[in-house]
């Protein structure tokens, strides 16, 4: 013990002469120590070549990431996500020095190719979804395939492919290491490891991990935790750390018996402890179309801007603004879609649960127990049926829609597909086959809820040239100087993807005045209720939006910014866009119920709103009847944005939009967003648990029990 101490003491003044050593040259001689510590970087620069590039351009391609997706310069500065990923790129670099010499080029290009990867996949699905990519997305991959062309033609773009400097720079490094080695006759060690640099490396890499960790809010950590906000959770923990959580969150559904069924189940309880087992009110609504069949329409990519909007006198959507007058028009609407975009809203809408925050509910959750539409309304008595002109298997359709209640799936294997439009068969060939099937499930004298998925109006919106003349230009009759009169035309949003857009929003709004004509023809209008609904947005650029609400036709550009008519389109606005169109429809609509609702509504709303129509009750919904909400409403996002009558609030940002010139609290916005995450946490629990089946499996129990004991009695 003795010498253990003494070892101890000689070595405490050793270093402390040392460290006095070192402090005397520099008094003596500054200028010389400065020039040995730059001689001491250069030779351990020169010395570890391949490990300094590999680690300095991947940093510099997870920044140039966070830039080019979420375009703010401050992310170029923010220390928090750099650190992070500094913290990834050492570690998986300092193992590069527990393997052999000969090797050690081959793993750093192969582990550089892989993280570049993840860089350039992350930068294409952002560019599209406006998110980044989920392992557990996977397995929706080969959709893809069918929207191959709206990514070549609309996402991919050359900056994606910036990301391959890290390899590029390897290589290129280990072929100048290669020829100065040989030049100056360095032989290398090639069994040689490193151990003492690898622990040291590692060591700096878990101190700027120890250094994210510390600097963590609870917010952050409480947001890391729930994987749902990945644009969030990129900014402040960086590209790969969101990666390998991302990993772990996937595999939840798979250890969803071994960890948080619990917590899960007990959360799930508190929620809907207070929901009543049956509906409790009464509106002027209540059982107004009991028995009444109903057909909705999933109107693909429909925006409710195009509602109104008219180029040179014409409407972009005639029908559509026709149909809105005779409705109850609901013109504050939100769709509420995650990575599963149209499978999302459909499943949203038919059970008034949220998409999950990993995978799709489509493709990962398929075997869970839903209450939905139709399987209530076939309580009832009704036939239950979907149409969709694409692939059955596409989104998992032909099982998932079997899942929901639906009787049967016509999918594209029941169609002639005499026409082609961009997906598939065109919207105007589909609904006039359509008609010829609801006409024969509505001559069997029972009453039906068919849901009716269009296709034409979907990305890349490249075929104009099958969609009818629609300019989109600016035309304009001037004098001349000679007196005579003619038409000149201004470019505007023509060869624009807003533009072509538009053209393919005209067709399909012509395809479903054709449609609604034929169900009129055939009288199934008579007794039948439409229900329209765009699925989600466009996912169209905001530079685009800017030109179609500031074109300046003098230059062909925009007007000034300082002009009182320019209208500028910020994160926020570029947001609230996103409405898409919701309407009720039926002959008593047009006869005496017409109006417009203004509040704020969501996908989940539907089922409840419907359900107080048709006099059905989902005790698992999440949204509310739209006619007996008293006065705010909440619509939430996957993302935990949200949106109220008075804000429009940015979960990444913790900022909000006022949308009302009244006072916003801080209370109102905190309980606001108290109440996102719960529902965003019970929604979630509710479907990778499996808690209805649950649920219902325990009441079922429980009054088993109830009735051997009065058997007893």
């Amino acid at each position: 013990m003795n010498k253990l101490k003494n070892k101890f003491k000689n070595l405490k003044k050793k270093s402390v002469n040392k460290i006095k050593h070192t402090f005397n040259n520099i008094k003596k001689n500054p200028k010389g120590f400065m020039i040995k510590i730059i001689n001491s970087s250069i030779e351990i620069v020169k010395n570890n070549m391949l490990f300094f590039i590999f680690a300095i351009t991947l940093l510099f391609n997870t920044i140039l990431l966070r830039y080019f997706t979420i375009h703010t310069v401050e992310n170029l500065l923010l220390l928090k996500p750099i650190l992070a990923d500094s913290a990834i790129i050492l570690a998986v670099g300092g193992f590069g020095y527990l393997i052999k010499e000969k090797n050690r080029f081959s793993y750093f290009l192969i582990a550089s190719i892989i993280m570049s990867a993840i860089c350039i996949i992350n930068s294409i699905y952002y560019t599209f979804y406006t998110s980044y990519v989920s392992i557990s997305l996977l397995s929706t991959s080969k959709y893809l395939g069918a929207v191959g062309d709206a990514v070549f033609e609309n996402v991919l773009k050359l900056r994606d492919f910036v990301y391959i400097i890290s390899p590029v720079c390897i290589i290129i490094t280990y072929i100048f290491i290669k020829k100065r080695n040989k030049k100056l006759n360095v032989k290398i060690n090639k069994n040689e490891r490193s151990k003492s640099k690898a622990l040291s490396i590692i060591t700096v890499a878990g101190i700027s991990a120890f250094f994210v960790l510390t600097a963590l809010t609870p917010t952050e950590i409480s947001r890391f935790a729930k994987q749902w906000n990945r644009e969030y959770l990129v900014m402040r923990f960086g590209i790969f750390t969101y990666q390998i959580n991302d990993v772990i969150q996937s595999v939840q559904p798979q250890l969803t018996t071994l960890f948080g069924y619990d917590n899960a189940m007990k959360n799930f309880k508190e929620y809907y402890q207070n929901v009543p087992d049956t509906q409790e009110y009464k509106n002027k609504y209540t059982n107004k179309f009991k028995g009444k069949n109903i057909i909705a329409i999933h109107a693909e990519s429909m925006q409710s801007f195009v509602i109104g909007l008219k180029f040179n006198g014409e409407e972009v959507t005639p029908n559509l603004n026709k149909l809105a007058k005779k409705s109850l028009y609901f013109s504050n609407f939100y769709s509420q879609v995650s990575t599963g975009t149209s499978s999302d809203s459909e499943f949203t809408l038919n059970t008034s649960l949220m998409p999950t925050s990993t995978g799709t509910a489509f493709v990962s959750y398929y075997e869970r127990e839903y209450i939905s539409i139709p399987k209530l309304l076939k309580e009832q008595g009704y036939y239950a049926f979907s149409m969709h002109g694409n692939n059955g298997s596409y989104w998992n359709r032909d099982i998932m829609h079997e899942s929901l209640g639906y009787d049967k799936f016509y999918s594209k294997s029941s169609y002639e597909i005499d026409e082609v439009i961009g997906l598939g068969i065109s919207d105007k060939s589909f609904f006039k086959q359509s008609i010829e099937k609801i006409k024969k499930i509505n001559d069997g004298n029972k009453p039906f809820y068919g849901t009716v998925i269009m296709l034409t109006n979907h990305t890349p919106f490249a075929e104009t040239e099958k969609y009818g003349d629609f300019p989109v230009d600016i035309k304009e009759e001037i004098t001349n100087e000679d007196g005579t009169k003619e038409i000149i035309s201004h470019p505007y949003m023509e060869g624009t993807k807003l533009g072509n857009y538009l053209k393919s929003v005209h067709y399909a709004d012509a395809a479903l005045g054709e449609f609604l004509e034929g169900l009129e023809d055939e009288g199934i209008m008579d007794n039948t209720v439409i229900v329209l609904y765009g699925d989600h947005d466009a996912r169209l650029p905001k530079t685009d939006f800017k030109k179609l609400f500031n074109y300046d036709k003098e230059t062909d550009g925009l007007i000034s910014s300082d002009d009182p008519n320019y209208k500028d389109i910020d994160s926020y606005q570029t947001e609230l866009l996103r409405k898409v169109p919701f309407l009720i429809y039926s002959k008593e609509t047009e006869k005496s119920l017409h109006k417009e609702i203004t509040t704020v509504m969501g996908m989940y709303d539907v089922m409840p709103t419907l359900g107080n129509m048709f006099g059905f009750y989902n005790k698992y919904q999440l949204g509310k009847d739209i006619f007996q909400t008293k006065g705010d409403n909440i619509v939430v996002f996957p993302s935990g944005n949200f949106v109220t009558n008075k804000i429009y609030y940015n979960s990444q940002k913790t900022a909000y939009l006022s949308l009302k010139d009244t006072e916003i609290t801080e209370e109102y916005v905190k309980e606001c967003t108290n109440y996102a995450d719960k529902l965003l946490k019970v929604s979630n629990s509710l479907i990778v648990f499996d808690l209805i089946k649950k649920d219902q499996e325990l009441l079922d129990s429980n009054e088993d029990y109830v009735d051997e004991r009065n058997i007893e009695q």
